[in-house]
């Protein structure tokens, strides 16, 4: 069983200490989430162990054969670089064969009758033949798939960022290696997809370290917690769930010890100032113990418990309306004879495909985009805040308070009193020794979560949200659901996170695609549960479907005890037909595996494999209802 082993470790950045004398160790099937607020190291540390990094003291070892795959928040790769070329890079002796592979055959595909591609095409199938690299090239397609990437040969330079960052997880997760890690992987995809992640990521290898705010999934796929605070990292046994009952526990104990050492402290400070006259050891040793305490007073730090409590502008009984509104992208219509009324108290979530213009109807409502068709009405005492997905231009030699400033010194609250911008800082999790840092001294998601914090102190009474789940860590999220569930104005978020959508959403509006948008009252959750019922119900009614010599009649009246006389037909030859699925599936996948065909036809083979499988599953869930009544 192959580990990971970190002794001692110190990072610190300026004169911020990230982490102080930490160890741990990661063994195999080993499912750990790194949690911790914004700024706290947790990206620093991702960097030390994927070895792009160095501590200032401690040692970092594992075997020599270790072998660590890293998907970070930021890709490197080469815009002229191939997605084949971009997510078949590594060291890998093997992923190298299959690179060349899958070069050769788009470059015979291009020009099938140029010899010196026929040539390079033999040589690399050759390869792949002595190395037996078709299964791993079969997974490994499978994976470009379930993430939506089709076209291999496309430029990583003509890419959306969405869709570099699907290539990045691609890359990270064909490499199986010992240690996966992965710097927020949910980002950028749609639910279904960060389904399908959490049951791939559950079948792993390896181990795996993941950072992502996603609550829902770290409750999922890890079995592990590591919390980093204040320098110091805190280690839970079970998933996200199991953290919240220890960590409060931890808390719990924590403030009961700090009471005592409290009271302890005023007993010892009542003795120093009395004088007492006779100084032997036992006074000298008690005077030790008493700066000890005095220096450890304050040990217990929290995060504290946030109310923004800001005030917001009064808001009208018309705030959005959008009447028979059409927008399309370039040929690509996104939005059809789209209606959408939003009240004053408002919450509306928005989810679902990717590229099915979910941010596109963001920027319809708040007259960033004209409408092809139809119109867009904003009430008159309507004040948006509209938090996108890419910061404004923050001045990096501009500091925290001084940026704050520009919107406001002071802070009118919901009780009419007002706050000082420093306050509100604290609130927002900026301790007051790093007001006066500079913006370019902050992380990516303290950025983030500064940006945000000015939206809202503008006191807005329509927020509208997109995707701002992204880089924003699991505290600051907290307190962003708290708000939003007190804010008294109408709330649009555009998001993937199920667990945010479940905590501040009523209403859901589901991007399917091809411009169908569907509406949905109710949890994300819920609306998942229902899609799940109804996918069974459709099964179960194949399933049990009455054939056309039985009137509806016998099926409900006669409890069924043995088979019909067409179902026992159908009996005496479905093992026949399930061996004949169960051998049409082995050939295509052969077929898969030894093609000489173009990345398009490798394709359609696989669209005519799932279609097998799943008659295939048909006929085996068929057996089973069937085998009951024989």
């Amino acid at each position: 069983m192959k580990e990971l082993r970190v002794d001692n470790l110190t990072k610190t950045y300026g004169d911020k200490v990230l982490f102080d004398d930490i160890s741990f160790l990661v063994h195999t099937n080993d499912r750990i989430g790194l949690i911790g607020v914004n700024g706290t190291g947790k990206t620093s540390l991702l960097n030390i162990i994927a070895e792009l990094d160095t501590g200032d003291q401690g040692e970092l070892k594992h075997p020599h054969d270790y072998q660590i795959s890293y998907l970070s928040q930021t890709s490197h790769f080469n815009v002229n670089d191939t997605v084949a070329e971009a997510i078949f890079s590594g060291e890998s002796p093997l992923l190298n064969v299959i690179r060349e592979y899958e070069l050769a055959l788009a470059a015979l595909s291009e020009d099938g009758l140029s010899e010196a591609n026929q040539r390079r095409y033999a040589k690399a199938e050759e390869k792949m033949n002595a190395t037996d690299a078709w299964t791993a090239d079969t997974e490994a397609k499978t994976i470009l798939n379930k993430l939506g990437i089709i076209d291999i040969t496309k430029k990583i330079g003509e890419l959306s960022g969405g869709q570099e960052k699907r290539v990045a997880l691609a890359q990270a997760l064909i490499q199986e290696a010992d240690l996966l890690i992965l710097d927020e992987p949910t980002n950028h995809l749609d639910y279904q997809t960060i389904e399908w992640l959490e049951s791939y990521l559950s079948q792993y290898k390896g181990a795996i370290i993941i950072v992502t705010h996603d609550r829902y999934f770290l409750d999922k796929v890890t079995n592990r917690i590591f919390e980093l605070s204040f320098g110091k990292l805190h280690e839970y046994r079970g998933n996200y769930q199991t953290y919240l009952e220890q960590k409060a526990l931890r808390d719990e104990q924590e403030r009961g010890a700090e009471y005592k050492r409290k009271q302890l402290f005023k007993q010892e400070l009542a003795w120093i100032r009395a004088g007492v006259q006779a100084r032997g050891t036992k006074q000298k040793a008690r005077k030790e113990r008493f700066e000890d305490l005095k220096e450890n007073l304050h040990q217990v730090k929290e995060q504290g418990s946030i109310d923004l409590g800001i005030a917001t502008k009064r808001l009208g009984k018309k705030v959005i309306e959008a009447k028979h509104v059409s927008y399309s992208l370039g040929n690509q219509p996104l939005i059809r004879d789209f209606s959408l009324l939003i009240t004053t108290n408002e919450r509306l979530g928005i989810t679902g495909m990717n590229g099915a213009g979910k941010s596109t109807l963001l920027n319809l409502l708040v007259g960033r985009l004209e409408p092809d068709q139809g119109v867009i009405e904003i009430g008159e005492t309507v004040r948006i805040a509209y938090y996108t997905q890419q910061n404004e231009a923050i001045p990096d030699d501009m500091r925290m308070i001084q940026y704050m400033h520009e919107v406001a010194s002071q802070v009118k609250t919901a009780d009419g009193s007002e706050i000082s911008v420093t306050d509100m800082l604290e609130r927002f999790l900026f301790p007051r020794s790093q007001h006066g840092t500079l913006i370019r001294k902050l992380s990516g998601g303290e950025k983030r979560r500064l940006y945000l914090l000015k939206l809202l102190i503008s006191q807005p009474n329509v927020l509208i949200l997109d995707e701002p789940t992204n880089d924003l860590d699991i505290d600051t999220l907290t307190i962003l659901e708290d708000y939003l569930n007190e804010f008294s104005g109408a709330v649009i978020a555009v998001s993937h996170d199920r667990y945010f959508l479940d905590k501040t959403m009523e209403k859901l509006l589901v991007f399917e695609g091809k411009t169908v948008i569907k509406s949905h009252y109710g949890s994300m959750s819920e609306y998942l549960m229902k899609a799940q019922e109804t996918l069974s119900e459709e099964k179960v009614t194949v399933q049990n479907k009455p054939l056309e010599n039985s009137t509806s009649a016998e099926v409900i009246n006669k409890p069924k005890k043995k088979l019909t006389y067409m179902e026992q037909k159908e009996w005496d030859t479905i093992e026949e037909d399930i061996a004949i699925l169960e051998g049409k599936v082995e050939e295509l996948q052969e077929e898969m595996n030894h093609q000489n065909s173009d990345f398009t036809s490798l394709q359609k083979l696989q669209k005519e494999l799932q279609e097998t499988e799943a008659a295939l599953e048909e006929k085996l869930e068929r057996w089973e209802y069937l085998s009951e009544y024989i």
